[in-house]
């Protein structure tokens, strides 16, 4: 490691030579450089990293290694990840058996590669692949390649394993319109070089091909679901290097992508950022772990990984009839949903604890630890006692979704076929009033129309919706219009943008990140920066490609800052709005 950490500081010192700068690391994002393994040494040519200078980025040699806390590290002090050219993959990797032809495989550098590729992507961090790198992408998120071209594909009017140096083209290639190697290229062919015998042969799920040669071999892929990831099959570092401005783009971009994501990661550690709803609670039982990253969209891990400090655990229970017997079993079911998520942050103690204020935030998060809010959803939960949400409000529980997705005892639901109260029940005004007394937030999500109305007239304090997006954009019974924004915002209280698909397009099954996006841009638009925030609803039917569990929650924040969003925009998104209520409501006690 001391001689990866002096090959580091030369290449930093001769970056800010060349900058004629300086030595101010924390400026420039740190790219990430993967090494080959020559007679079991971590070496990379010259090319990579010098085009990563010139692009303006710090470049870090990443030693080989299948030490997982090793590269965890490593990987967690990165902006952006390059892998690089070299042996082939083995067969195995994609389920093949090798073919005669194969090359020569190094089983060390297979396992290192996925470790890195896997490490990076959990974390959204920017990443392109050269070559075996493009390659490597392809197999790690479930593709094939041709073991070897020259015997698998039939068209041979090209060779891929040119004769001449890298630094000199010898083929065309077409790149596909609006995709990232001609949108940072501005063209639609160009003339590279070749130096491979393996290449992707059914492309990974979730990815497309981007670029091909005559002869149709794929010459580039990116990621379909708007993750920073993406390969080209060729060398753009060797053109690069011999004074192609149009492959120097290639590190540009990639250095763009690590510098905003640089920010973000920065933005997350001086802001509180709180996801408003979560049906997480839903899967808790004794086998449950909240600190095994894989179990749900929801986990201390995954939260790390996405920079997030604080998820709210919904305690949701289903609308059943309204009479005594079925009230109360509601009531046993949030206390039992109460219970395990105590029963979690008690197993945990050392990673997280359950947060009731805004000041609770700040000291959890001072402390290392995450945050863990509690809410209701369905005020079906509190039964007919109004005694039951001054328990609720002692056990931790800081807002009430009025109802789900039925009419109840407190009010009428925006997906119910008929209006019974329209509006508030003579008892739910009772409700509004006792949750106002107790400091409980009133949670308008799923409410309909006139309950929002009702709502608004009778509450003392301001009110949120933690998980609903705009009507605007798509008309969901669940989203709210813009004069419901306007008047929320009139209120003082906050709109949290939900990422269940069924609320953003008509055809849900393709909502994307972007989708979500528009719904979020809208209702600041509408609503103003002060009081719009994130309400996931991850394990409940939230989820989308691009944003689908904590770990993805960082690449909202990417997407304000090419937007040009500033970090107070941000602390406010993120965090800073829902927390204010939050705070405005508890202080009236």
């Amino acid at each position: 490691m001391k001689k990866q950490l002096a090959i580091f500081l030369f290449v930093c010192a001769s970056f800010c030579k060349a900058q004629n700068a300086p030595v101010h690391f924390s400026n420039y994002p740190i790219i990430g450089i993967s090494c080959s393994h020559p007679g079991y040494n971590s070496s990379v040519r010259m090319t990579y990293s010098e085009s990563v200078i010139k692009a303006g980025g710090i470049p870090i040699i990443i030693p080989i290694t299948t030490d997982s806390t090793t590269l965890t590290l490593i990987i967690n002090n990165l902006d952006g990840i390059i892998l690089t050219g070299g042996e082939d993959i083995h067969p195995s990797y994609y389920h093949e058996t090798p073919i005669q032809q194969l090359g020569n495989v190094d089983s060390l550098r297979d396992i290192y590669d996925m470790k890195l590729i896997r490490f990076a992507a959990c974390r959204n961090i920017p990443m392109l692949g050269i070559c075996r790198g493009e390659q490597l992408i392809n197999v790690a998120f479930g593709g094939t390649l041709y073991q070897d071209i020259p015997t698998q594909h039939p068209d041979s009017s090209i060779h891929h394993q040119q004769k001449l140096p890298s630094s000199m083209p010898t083929h065309l290639i077409n790149l596909l319109p609006n995709s990232i190697i001609s949108n940072i290229t501005g063209k639609l062919q160009l003339f590279t070089n070749s130096h491979h015998h393996q290449a992707v042969k059914q492309v990974a799920p979730g990815f497309r091909i981007t670029a091909w040669a005559t002869d149709s071999i794929a010459e580039a892929i990116e990621n379909a679901d708007g993750h920073p990831i993406w390969g080209v099959q060729f060398h753009p570092e060797a053109l690069t290097v011999a004074g192609d401005s149009t492959f120097l783009s290639f590190f540009h971009f990639i250095v763009n992508k690590a510098s905003i994501y640089k920010k973000a990661k920065e933005i997350h550690e001086q802001i509180l950022s709180i996801d408003t709803h979560t049906d997480t609670p839903l899967n808790f039982n004794n086998l449950y772990n909240i600190c095994q990253r894989e179990d749900t969209k929801v986990s201390i891990p995954k939260m790390k990984e996405g920079k997030l400090d604080a998820q709210y655990l919904a305690c949701w229970v289903a609308q059943g009839p309204c009479d005594k017997e079925h009230t109360q079993k509601a009531i046993d079911r949030i206390n039992e949903l109460l219970q395990r998520i105590y029963y979690q942050v008690e197993q945990h103690k050392d990673a997280c604890e359950i947060a009731r204020s805004s000041d609770d935030l700040k000291r959890i998060k001072k402390a290392g630890k995450k945050a863990f809010y509690i809410g209701i959803e369905n005020g079906y939960g509190i039964g007919r006692d109004l005694s039951n949400i001054a328990r609720y409000q002692k056990m931790g529980v800081t807002y009430i979704t009025l109802c789900h997705t039925r009419n109840n005892d407190i009010c009428d639901s925006s997906s119910d076929s008929t209006s019974h109260w329209k509006g508030l029940s003579p008892y739910g005004r009772k409700v509004v009033k006792e949750m106002n007394k107790q400091g409980i937030l009133i949670d308008l999500s799923h409410a309909s129309e006139s309950t929002f109305w009702d709502v608004l007239k009778r509450s003392k304090f301001p009110v949120i919706a933690s998980h609903s997006s705009a009507n605007a954009i798509y008309a969901h019974d669940r989203n709210l219009t813009d004069k419901q924004l306007r008047a929320l915002a009139i209120n003082g209280g906050v709109a949290q943008a939900c990422l269940v698909d069924e609320f953003l397009r008509p055809d849900y099954r393709n909502a994307n990140l972007e989708d979500f996006m528009t719904h979020l841009y809208h209702m600041i638009e509408v609503a103003g920066i002060d009081h719009v925030g994130i309400g996931s609803d991850f394990d409940g039917g939230g989820g989308v490609k691009g944003c689908n569990g904590d770990n993805d929650l960082i690449n909202i924040t990417t997407h304000l800052l090419e937007h040009g969003y500033n970090e107070a925009d941000i602390a406010k998104i993120w965090g800073g709005n829902y927390l204010r209520v939050l705070k405005a409501v508890q202080s009236r006690m």
